[in-house]
């Protein structure tokens, strides 16, 4: 029996395909020509979870309380384990009932949370180059993306005064996020300061998205949005265990701030997700209860694999500056090249997989990211591969 034509929706095929799931594709065909590849293209820790968070797991795994739905906006315990690690960590203080909402991983609750908010043809701002999907769930919500350009010369932060007035009148909602994915840039106070005030001014919501707060170097640590005075009543953050603990298969994560925005974005979750599966919000309070006994290790690993490939490309006459958080290099490709053809370049001259920085947004373009979730012996290869393939 002939079937019929299955024809996606509209806002399926106007997206571009997922920038991993591409790069993925690419890494693929170049491994089935035999090559050795390193892959620095995704942000996936190379580390195995630490292991008093999985002894816990197997421990709230074997409870059958924990077999059940899961309350839809996370357990109390769990929520209550994040509003004192904002205390300690933060000095924020937080209402774990009405003030915290677990998640699926960040990156569920940055895609829900124009659903909650934005109307067909409402405007939401966006980086660029930032996380793809910024621009993804506001398209799926009807939204228009207005895209705020991350310059070098304004330290890769948007610059708020450059959005024209009548965007900024039609603007719902604003993304925002530091230690920034991909340009590693971190944001002070003094800028969250100017996203309150703006926000106030033409009553836009404020998401920002602070999955990277925890991996930062020199002792040099990230500031919270909510830290500054005023930004609990314009917006909320988004969090994750994923990059702080190597979980990024596990899928936990919260959103805290502003409650009238987390019964916005929890009346969408309950009628589209049932909640964190109970044993892994378990082994997440062990987690966010360890403070800084199981991340010291991590951040002092990052940085001794920065501090050799930073260097190292600068000595090549590529153009990167020392990241100060996060756990990507943002790097300025060679003249000649754009950002497409350099990681062609470097993944079938050197077996090196790479981002394109346009993937992240038109104003990517020129830049190429890096990761450092690969152990430093081969990113000193990265190095001597790029110095014989040459650019």
């Amino acid at each position: 029996m002939a079937g019929f034509p299955i024809e996606f929706a509209s806002r399926i095929k106007t997206l571009p395909p997922y920038l991993f799931a591409a790069i993925d594709e690419m890494k693929q065909k170049a491994m089935a020509r035999g090559v050795d590849i390193i892959n620095l293209g995704i942000g996936d820790p190379d580390l195995p979870t630490p292991a008093p968070i999985i002894e816990r797991l197997k421990q709230a795994a074997a409870d059958p309380k924990n077999h059940q739905y899961p309350s839809y906006e996370g357990l109390l315990s769990f929520r209550q384990a994040v509003a004192n690690w904002y205390q300690r960590r933060f000095v924020v203080t937080l209402d774990p009932v009405s003030e915290v909402l677990g998640l699926i991983g960040s990156k569920e609750g940055i895609g829900h949370v124009p659903l909650a908010f934005v109307n067909p043809g409402d405007i939401v701002l966006v980086p660029s180059p930032g996380y793809p999907v910024f621009p993804v769930g506001t398209t799926f919500a009807g939204g228009i993306p207005h895209l705020m350009p991350l310059l070098k010369q304004n330290g890769f932060l948007p610059d708020l005064d450059a959005i024209p007035q009548d965007v900024a009148r039609r603007a719902k909602l604003m993304f925002i996020n530091s230690p920034n994915n991909p340009t590693s840039a971190v944001a002070g106070k003094d800028f969250f300061k100017r996203v309150v005030a703006f926000s106030l001014e033409h009553q836009i919501i404020v998401c920002h998205d602070a999955a990277y707060s925890e991996i930062y170097y020199d002792g040099r640590r990230p500031p919270s949005f909510l830290e500054v005075e005023g930004a609990k009543d314009v917006g909320i953050e988004f969090h994750s265990l994923s990059k702080t603990f190597n979980m990024t298969g596990w899928r936990i994560g919260f959103a805290v701030g502003n409650k009238q925005i987390l019964a916005g974005l929890g009346k969408v979750k309950s009628n589209l997700d049932s909640g964190i599966f109970q044993a892994v919000q378990e082994a997440g309070i062990t987690a966010i209860q360890s403070d800084d006994q199981l991340t010291d290790g991590l951040r002092k690993l990052y940085q001794e694999r920065r501090d050799v490939l930073v260097p190292g490309l600068n000595r090549l006459g590529l153009a990167v500056d020392m990241p100060p958080a996060a756990f990507y290099v943002w790097i300025a490709v060679p003249k000649g090249y754009t950002s497409t053809a350099f990681t062609t370049h470097l993944l079938e001259k050197a077996g090196i997989v790479t981002t394109p920085g346009n993937g992240f947004g038109a104003a990517g373009e020129g830049y190429i990211r890096m990761t450092l979730t690969t152990p430093k012996e081969r990113l000193a290869e990265v190095v001597e591969r790029i110095k014989k393939a040459g650019f």
